[in-house]
Formats: structure tokens, C-alpha cells, sequence
């Protein structure tokens, strides 16, 4: 190996192979040089001493019409200043790429992590994985899925965002960033990201929050038009008990016999948004709507239980997004859309049904509270860990209210139901009496017979 004169392209240019492995030393460059292969290959190396022990660092393939992806003799450099720094800094560099290179190896394709991130997370710490897992599939697995997560940049992430909103779906565009963001969240969590790529990454588009509620006249032309439309049964008297219940379109369609007990359905936490127990009370009217069935009351035909298979399938329900698609098949939802006008009113969405319900109780003078505890919203911190009344009665009155109100709308009664003062100072005045039984019964429990808290 001999040493030469400062390297040049032209130099390195016209360098031929010998017919076996032969260096050329750049004269006073201390460890920089090239390698010729037989094959005529060149590769540029940086030699050093790091600890007693001799180091051969490959810097990297030179460029030519034969390897257009190398690197030109102005790179090599900057390698080499680069690695001089870090073996003056006492770090080799040689071993530390070989450990990038295993964390490379380690580090998992986008389409794996996607899977890993809703099997292990998603699953288990939200109630709309399936829409984070087809959002996922659908927007983001097809554009990254080959490649590593760790090569993925947050220009990446803004082209995908863009082509979703050229296509005209804004709304998606926020919520695959959403998802997509969270996800990364998640691989630092597992050690998979050292930094995050779309940390404080803005929407791409304004939201603006939903404020449509069905008027009496929509709900008249609703309920009676809705039995002419093209979507199964199942999702029409799914679509109906949202309105007459006041409950979340995914409690709804998810509804099973097993949850229901004569007068009332008990949403289990697992269902439930705020991850707690919630009792509905049940009209006759949602009672009706409910029907006979066993298992899931909205059952997909595409997921029919079988009892014969082993283990038995306990079947599956229809989702939340078919109701959402069974509408717009039926209601145009655009200027553009093609479909036959069926249900004769301005466009909703399943959830609007549930804020139309809310928006009829608040009419008919129904407490703010007894709303709320209808509606299963999460309570304050205070009112969550000392308030342990049920508020059956409460959540009863409110829902047959409901339905007097809906029966008179639909059956074109106009003599509107609302709570009468009188009413409402009654309805406190039990409630108070109720509450304050309740709390000489605690008191007992406390003070036992010892007469000692």
C-alpha cells in the first residue's frame, strides 16, 4: 500500500484494477484512502487506531457510471473530517455504525408497526380502533408500509395530508394525522423513535362543530320516510332508538340481549365512552325497536352467530359507518351526489339524531343534570368519586318525556309536552328527599354498632 499525492477526482478517476484487493494512501491525510476491488470497484476507508487496536472504517463507494448511487471525493471528505472529530472525541466511529446498523435491522417496516400498534394498543385503549385500524390501511400503509419507520419525515406525512384533501376529505385529512401522530407518539413509547417527526403539527383543515339537530317537521318526515329507504331493518330501527334512547350511535348498533334486563339496558364499561356502567332506561317504543332477538339486536348478515362452530361464533354487529353510508345512499349529502332524495330533509349523521333527542328533553324544561346522567356524560372529579346516586328515576322521566314529545311530533299531535314548574319543584323535592335516605343509610353503615367511625 503506498502512500500518494492529495487526491483528486481525476486520480481516483483513472484508477484500474490490478486483478486483486489494492489500496492507495493519500499522502499526509493520516488514514484516508481508496480501495480498488478486482472488479474495478473503488471504496473509500479511513484507518485509525482507537484503544491499541487497528480500525478499518469504510467511508463508502465511489461514484461512477457503475455505481451512480456512490459518493463523490468531496463527500468522502466530510466523512473523514466527520470521523477524525469523533476518534479525537475518544467515540469509534466504526462501532457506532455497526450499532446503527443493527438498530436499523431492528427497526420495523411501517405496515408491521401499524399492526403492532393496533393489536397492542389500539385494541385496548380505544372503542374506535377499528376506524384508527381502516384509516390506517387506507391512507397510510399503501404510501409507507415498505418502508422503515424510522426513515419516515414530516414532509411525508404533509404530501399525504394534501392528497387527501385534494380529493375533497377534510375531515379525514384530520383525522389520519390524528392517528398517524399518535401512533409515533406510541413508537417512543416502545423505543422504537428517538424523536418525533409530527410533534405540534397543526390540522390541515378547520373543523367546524357540528350544531345540526333535526327540526319537528325533519322528524315527522324522519320516522315515516325512513320505512321507504333502501338499507336493512336492522339499521333502520337502530337509526330510530338513537333518536328515541339519546345514546351514542356505537352503543346502539353495538347493543346485545344480554345487556338488556326488563325496563333497562346496562351499556358495560367496555362499551361505554367514559369506561363506566351505564343504565338506559327502555320505553315502549324502544322496546318495540329492540324486538325479540337474540345475541346482537343490530347483527351483521356478513357476521350471523353460529353455535355449531367450535368455539361457537358469537357473531358480530353492524358498525357505525354503515349507518353513516346507508344515509348518504339514501339522502344526497352533496350537489354532486346522484343518489334518490328518499328521506326528504337536509343531510344528518347518526350522532345528529342523538343531538336532537338531547335538544327535545332541553325543551321540555328537563334538568340540565338529568340530561346529563341520560346522556352518560363524564361527571366532575368531585361529583365522579362522592355522587353514587343512580339517578334512575330521574333518567326514566327523562326518557318517557322524550318519547311523549317524539309520539306527539310523529302522530301529529300539536300540543307540546314540557315540565311544568310546578313538576320540576317536585321532581327536586324527591330528589332531595331521596338523597337525604341515602345518606342516613351511609351514615349507619359508618358509625356501625359500636358507635364508633
Amino acid at each position: 500500500m503506498g502512500a500518494t499525492e492529495k487526491f483528486t477526482d481525476a486520480f481516483i478517476r483513472n484508477l484500474q484494477s490490478t486483478g486483486k484487493v489494492t489500496d492507495y494512501r493519500e499522502k499526509g491525510s493520516d488514514g484516508f484512502g481508496v480501495r480498488v476491488m478486482p472488479s474495478g470497484t473503488k471504496k473509500f476507508f479511513y484507518v485509525y487506531n482507537m484503544d491499541g487496536k487497528r480500525r478499518f472504517l469504510n467511508l463508502g463507494t465511489y461514484k461512477d457510471l457503475e455505481h451512480k448511487g456512490g459518493i463523490t471525493l468531496a463527500d468522502a471528505n466530510k466523512k473523514l473530517i466527520n470521523a477524525k472529530s469523533k476518534v479525537q472525541d475518544r467515540i469509534d466511529p466504526l462501532l457506532e455504525k455497526i450499532a446503527t446498523k443493527a438498530d436499523r435491522k431492528r427497526t420495523p417496516f411501517v405496515a408491521d408497526f401499524v399492526d403492532e400498534f393496533i393489536k397492542v394498543y389500539a385494541k385496548e385503549h380505544n372503542r374506535g380502533w377499528k376506524e384508527i385500524e381502516r384509516a390506517l390501511k387506507s391512507e397510510i400503509v399503501p404510501r409507507w408500509g415498505k418502508r422503515k419507520l424510522t426513515d419516515i419525515k414530516r414532509r411525508d406525512l404533509i404530501i399525504v395530508l394534501d392528497e387527501i384533501k385534494e380529493r375533497g376529505s377534510p375531515v379525514m385529512a384530520n383525522r389520519v394525522l390524528a392517528y398517524t401522530r399518535k401512533m409515533f407518539s406510541w413508537a417512543i413509547d416502545r423505543a422504537v423513535l428517538d424523536v418525533h417527526p409530527f410533534l405540534r403539527m397543526k390540522k390541515p383543515c378547520k373543523e367546524d362543530v357540528r350544531e345540526r339537530s333535526l327540526n319537528k317537521a325533519e322528524i315527522k318526515t324522519f320516522w315515516h320516510n325512513l320505512d321507504d329507504c333502501k338499507m336493512s331493518d336492522q339499521i333502520k330501527r337502530a337509526l330510530k332508538l338513537i333518536l328515541v334512547t339519546a345514546q351514542r350511535p356505537g352503543e346502539v348498533i353495538g347493543m346485545h340481549r344480554d345487556e338488556i334486563d326488563g325496563d333497562w339496558w346496562e351499556i358495560p364499561s367496555v362499551r361505554s365512552k367514559n369506561k363506566l356502567v351505564h343504565r338506559v332506561f327502555l320505553t315502549v317504543t324502544a322496546k318495540q325497536l329492540i324486538g325479540e332477538a337474540n345475541g346482537y339486536i343490530f347483527e351483521s348478515p356478513l357476521h350471523r352467530a353460529d353455535s355449531q362452530d367450535s368455539p361457537p361464533n358469537p357473531g358480530k354487529p353492524y358498525e357505525v359507518r354503515t349507518m353513516t353510508h346507508d344515509i348518504k345512499q339514501n339522502l344526497p349529502h352533496t350537489p354532486a351526489s346522484n343518489v334518490i332524495d328518499r328521506l326528504k330533509i337536509l343531510h344528518f349523521t347518526p350522532h345528529d339524531l342523538r343531538r336532537t333527542a338531547v335538544g327535545l328533553m332541553a325543551e321540555a324544561r328537563v334538568e340540565l343534570e338529568h340530561r346529563e346522567r341520560v346522556l352518560n356524560h363524564k361527571k366532575g372529579k368531585l361529583d365522579g368519586t362522592y355522587n353514587k346516586y343512580e339517578y334512575a328515576d330521574e333518567k326514566q322521566a327523562a326518557l318517557e318525556i322524550l318519547e311523549r314529545i317524539l309520539t306527539h311530533i310523529i302522530s301529529d299531535i300539536e300540543e307540546p309536552f314540557t315540565v311544568s314548574d310546578t313538576d320540576k319543584k317536585q321532581q327536586k323535592l324527591e330528589a332531595w328527599e331521596r338523597d337525604l335516605v341515602e345518606r342516613e343509610r351511609r351514615l349507619d353503615s359508618i358509625v356501625g354498632t359500636n358507635g364508633k367511625c
